[in-house]
């Protein structure tokens, strides 16, 4: 008898511990993740080699479970965020994603534009529709729009930017019908919705989503950006360097390990991100020997600021340097003396 109470309690605790593994919290976590080389995933036709390598860094964030949660609390660089520090207002989880993963493509347009601009290469858009971020719950596109869809047509007209569809269905009225073309997994689709008083603005008639442009980059020679399923914007510097390395004979990386992180605008402008900490801990482990970190212009609370106390505490030989523009970090690498 007690045999069996004590295999039955065995298997009522491996229930328990095996049920923690899935049951989620209400927060996220976040820890180091990777620093990647550049070239294997960045293909300039015809482009130049380099003897040193760019790396993007990244940061492993995922839904918390019991485990994961209890380990952040007692590991130094990972973080615990609320929910609502991670997703918008009535964003679900799968939008999120999407989200990141836009942020990552606009990341890449950005940097491509960058490069060749510097390289004094023309660049040229080509607008293809809007893409759909969030549906919002209760309006007419809930149920019938994803995020993810591409709209490209609105009762059978093409618009030139997302500027033009909003002002299209600006001129609407609740009640009013539209007939929208979208594709979605490469599956053609048409749905025809009406339009509903915005909550936000009841003397407005909407659908229910946000969306920004989808569109495509024109450039010679070709650039193939392979990055799979990592989001975000935060490696638009380190992807615009990769870029311009393989298009310029001159090698930038003068044989060392260049690691960094921060966003990039169409203008040159590097911007903040989050997990600067950690993606110091991951550039270290993978030997970068230079980590190239956004300076915000000096503020106290900098990014740069936060590497270089992060750097002094793991006892890294790693160099944090302080960019503010695409141009700064060319500079400051042009000036490096090459490694032998």
């Amino acid at each position: 008898m007690r045999k069996k109470i004590y295999v039955g309690s065995l298997i009522a605790l491996a229930f328990i511990l095996i049920g923690g593994m899935y049951y989620t919290l209400p927060y996220y976590v976040s820890k180091p993740g990777m620093a990647k080389e550049l070239a294997p995933i960045i293909t300039v036709e015809d482009g130049y080699k380099e003897r040193g390598s760019f790396m993007l860094t990244t940061v492993r964030m995922g839904r918390a479970n019991i485990y994961s949660y209890l380990e952040a609390k007692m590991r130094k660089y990972e973080e615990i965020y609320p929910l609502h520090m991670i997703l918008n207002k009535q964003e679900t989880e799968e939008e999120y994603n999407v989200r990141q993963l836009h942020l990552m493509a606009a990341s890449k347009l950005n940097a491509i534009e960058v490069a060749y601009r510097k390289a004094g290469l023309p660049v040229h858009y080509k607008y293809k529709g809007i893409y759909v971020m969030q549906v919002f719950p209760g309006m007419p596109a809930d149920g019938a729009l994803q995020a993810g869809d591409r709209i490209f047509k609105i009762d059978g007209q093409q618009f030139s930017a997302s500027e033009k569809f909003i002002e299209y269905i600006g001129r609407k009225r609740p009640g009013d019908k539209v007939t929208l073309t979208f594709s979605r997994k490469k599956q053609e689709k048409t749905v025809s919705l009406t339009l509903e008083p915005l909550k936000q603005d009841p003397n407005r008639a909407g659908i229910g989503i946000t969306l920004v442009d989808d569109k495509e980059i024109d450039v010679d020679p070709d650039v193939k950006v392979k990055t799979d399923d990592i989001g975000g914007p935060s490696a638009g510097l380190m992807f615009s360097l990769e870029i311009y390395n393989q298009l310029t004979k001159e090698d930038i990386t003068k044989g060392y390990q260049i690691a960094g992180t921060g966003t990039i605008d169409a203008d040159g402008t590097v911007g903040p991100i989050g997990g600067i900490e950690q993606k110091i801990v991951a550039a270290d482990k993978a030997g970068a020997e230079i980590f190239l970190a956004p300076n915000e212009k000096g503020a106290k609370d900098s990014n740069y600021r936060a590497a270089v106390k992060t750097a002094r505490d793991i006892h890294t030989k790693m160099k944090i340097i302080p960019i503010d523009t695409f141009d700064e970090a060319v500079q400051y690498l042009e000036k490096l003396p090459i490694q032998k």
